[in-house]
C-alpha cells in the first residue's frame, strides 16, 4: 500500500538539512531503485522553487510499504529526523486516484 510521509521542519533548519541531505537522498534513491517511490520533495518556505536562505518548511514522500508500521519505522530512521531537521512527522495511508 502507498503511504504519505508528511514532515514539518523545525525553525532555522536549513544548515542541518543541507548537511544531512546526501544520506537523506540516498535512502530515497533506494526506494526509487526498488520501484516503491511515487514522489518526494521539500516544501519551500516561500513561494519559490529556490527559497534561498528562507529554506524549507518540510517534506513530502509518497512510497509503497508493506504496512503502516513499516512506513513509520522507515520515516523514523530518516537522516533529517536524526539531524533535528524534522520537528513532526506524520505517516498516513495514501490512495492514489490520479493520474
Amino acid at each position: 500500500m502507498l503511504y504519505a510521509i508528511i514532515a514539518t521542519d523545525v525553525p532555522n533548519s536549513l544548515d542541518a538539512r543541507m548537511a544531512a541531505r546526501p544520506t537523506h537522498l540516498a535512502r530515497l534513491e533506494q526506494l526509487k531503485e526498488e520501484g516503491r517511490l511515487v514522489l518526494a520533495g521539500p516544501h519551500p518556505a516561500v513561494d519559490s522553487n529556490d527559497p534561498g536562505s528562507a529554506g524549507f518548511s518540510g517534506s513530502l514522500v509518497v512510497a509503497e510499504f508493506d504496512s503502516l508500521e513499516a512506513a513509520q519505522t522507515w520515516a523514523a530512521a530518516d537522516p533529517y529526523k536524526a539531524a533535528g531537521v524534522y520537528g513532526e512527522v506524520v505517516v498516513k495511508p495514501f490512495k492514489k486516484v490520479l493520474p
